[in-house]
């Protein structure tokens, strides 16, 4: 059962105006994914020359590594998979000298062999590789200098990021993805990064959501504020009317995802990785139709 929700009468005037936003743009329907058919694959192990405020490495543990991937999918193939890994000092994830075995993992997947990579900062002929290897790049989108000084570090700008993604947007399909409160649960460069988005097109948005995380710098800060996650989530549908937006798998778990699964629906998304039983419910009482996938929600 989901507990009260306390919102203001300004926000609850939004989410009816995304509703009708969405309704008018948009079949009766949302996509419910659950994405263990897309493994995940780590070209660095679990290492990570940046050691981000936000991760720490932490989510490169839960990874197969390169040997372990093309392993399980000679005995089990999948459709498609992740191709990630720690980033360099650069803010890169370095596939330079790796062409060979993601050829092998690609050749290795059945049906449309669908490769996703998320490899952060990239350019020139490692920009090239990415786009002739993969067949969608998952995009972090970040809005301001401060929030990439203080998680990750790198020099880089934010004008650097909207730079990045322009240039692999004329190469491969790129899906941008915006974390809400990646600077340790505090909001700001969200609003800008959807502005970016604006200026340079996109074709789909994927939310994701700061999880305080054990044994990382900000392991001692709170998830953003919860309503304010979902205004942005909501003035992303007014900002994009008829964009696909998807909730992603990263976000907290407990009753804080269970409230923002739910309001995410009203705010007027497309796409749910992992739903939560309120956001079923509310699914069913709008009368939607569900269609599920069982791949990473970018494919």
């Amino acid at each position: 059962m989901l507990e009260k929700i306390d919102i203001s009468s300004q926000l609850l005037e939004l989410l009816d105006t995304c509703r009708e936003v969405r309704n008018t743009h948009f079949p009766n329907s949302i996509q419910f994914d659950y994405p263990a058919g897309t493994p995940a694959i780590s070209f660095t192990g679990t290492d990570c020359d940046l050691n981000c405020a936000h991760c720490g490495g932490h989510y490169l543990q839960g990874m197969l590594d390169k040997n372990e991937a093309i392993n399980q999918f000679q005995h089990s193939p999948s459709k498609s998979c992740l191709i990630s890994g720690g980033c360099n000092h650069q803010g890169a994830v370095d596939i330079s000298q790796e062409i060979a075995s993601i050829k092998a993992i690609k050749n290795s997947l059945i049906g449309k062999q669908r490769i996703n990579m998320h490899v952060g900062i990239v350019e020139g002929e490692q920009l090239e590789q990415v786009a002739e290897l993969a067949d969608v790049v998952s995009f972090d989108i970040v809005g301001d200098d401060q929030t990439i000084a203080e998680v990750y570090r790198t020099g880089h700008s934010a004008t650097d990021y909207e730079n990045c993604y322009k240039e692999l947007k004329q190469r491969v399909t790129v899906i941008p993805h915006i974390c809400i409160g990646l600077r340790g649960g505090q909001l700001g460069h969200e609003m800008e990064a959807l502005k970016m988005l604006q200026r340079q097109g996109t074709e789909a948005i994927v939310f994701i959501v700061f999880i305080p995380t054990k044994g990382t710098e900000y392991a001692n800060c709170l998830p953003p504020d919860l309503l304010k996650t979902v205004e942005i989530i909501a003035k992303a549908r007014l900002m994009f009317p008829d964009i696909p937006i998807a909730l992603g798998c990263m976000r907290p778990k407990g009753s804080y995802r269970a409230k923002l699964d739910y309001l995410s629906v009203l705010a007027g998304i497309n796409r749910l990785v992992i739903p939560t039983s309120p956001a079923k419910q509310l699914v069913k009482t709008l009368g939607y139709q569900v269609t599920t996938g069982e791949e990473c929600c970018v494919l």
